[in-house]
């Protein structure tokens, strides 16, 4: 059995330095208080997230300050129609003095990577970032070679435009924990941002966490305590995207072309165990799960004609069902 009672006390004296993360995220990054919560479970629980929001909303300075307040390698891939998969993951060069092939490593060898405008680059490119997301390994050539822990793909795209972008493949979306929309800022917010960029001297952002935090830290998250009616909750929010008329949702059934994947259960379930440690708590409640439901569930539930000629989008779907499905 767990005591939960230890496991809580040890969970709020171990995650101290989320307040000092947050706290220093936010002397650059003004507002996008769900951005940074958002960027924050990725962190935690090894899931990779695509940014999703119009020009200007901070979503690659979000991640660059990110990448500078953990000391980790970072770089970032400007993602542009007439990149190449060798210059994602690298490739091979023939050396004339061996007479041997030697690989040369691309860019995808570090912990952070900014996917910037990921849907500016053909499907071919895009798919090259499957197996690091995945596997967290790349292959060139005949070797195989395993990525440094953590590793995390942090995407941005932007939605308002549609000449000369490729959509992603739903293969690919799928291998992204969440997909979380930005809004504009309050107008409160927006006046600190102009005086914050009026300002002689902009923010440094020192470095509050090193790998082997992060690492720490994924293992504390792994360790926070999940009831079985918070598993069976999971469950059913999922089945219900599936399998609707089991859940009295019978609407729903003509506006749902899929449901979503085995990898929605394990990332919800994931997502709320972070979201539980950020709140400083060492159990999930249905607050968690609902919390995070839209950001993991968006991107893998599939709509029909019918369901956009009457402008009903996944996250109406979601909506309806977390409003059917019993709360444990």
């Amino acid at each position: 059995m767990v005591d939960i009672r230890e496991l809580n006390e040890r969970i709020q004296r171990e995650s101290s330095f989320i307040d000092i993360l947050f706290m220093e995220l936010g002397k650059t990054i003004i507002g996008q208080k769900q951005m940074l919560e958002r960027l924050m479970i990725g962190l935690l629980s090894g899931g990779h997230i695509l940014l999703e929001g119009v020009p200007g909303l901070a979503k690659t300075l979000a991640i660059n300050t990110l990448a500078q307040a953990v000391d980790v390698k970072f770089n970032r891939i400007q993602f542009t129609p007439d990149l190449l998969p060798a210059d994602l993951v690298g490739t091979m060069i023939y050396n004339q003095q061996t007479h041997n092939f030697t690989v040369k490593k691309g860019p995808i060898f570090s912990n952070f990577i900014l996917a910037d405008e990921i849907n500016r680059a053909p499907a071919k490119v895009q798919s090259a970032l499957l197996e690091a997301m995945q596997e967290k390994q790349v292959t060139i050539g005949e070797h195989t070679y395993k990525l440094e822990e953590p590793f995390l793909v942090l995407a941005t795209q932007n939605p308002i435009e549609q000449e000369g972008t490729y959509p992603l493949p739903e293969a690919q979306v799928d291998r992204f924990m969440l997909k979380v929309v930005i809004t504009y800022p309050q107008i409160a917010e927006e006046k600190e941002i102009l005086r914050l960029n009026l300002a002689k001297n902009f923010p440094a952002v020192p470095k509050v966490m090193t790998p082997a935090d992060i690492v720490h830290a994924r293992r504390l998250v792994n360790e926070v305590y999940m009831d079985e009616k918070i598993e069976n909750y999971i469950l059913e929010i999922i089945f219900a995207t599936r399998f609707p008329e089991d859940y009295k949702l019978d609407k729903l059934k003509d506006l749902i072309s899929f449901g979503a994947s085995p990898r929605a259960t394990i990332n919800l379930a994931k997502a709320a165990k972070a979201f539980a440690f950020i709140r400083r708590r060492g159990y999930v409640i249905p607050e968690d799960v609902r919390a995070v439901c839209h950001d993991v569930l968006r991107h893998r539930i599939g709509v029909t004609y019918e369901a956009e000629a009457e402008n009903i989008t996944s996250v109406d779907i979601i909506n309806e069902i977390l409003n059917t499905v019993e709360v444990p």
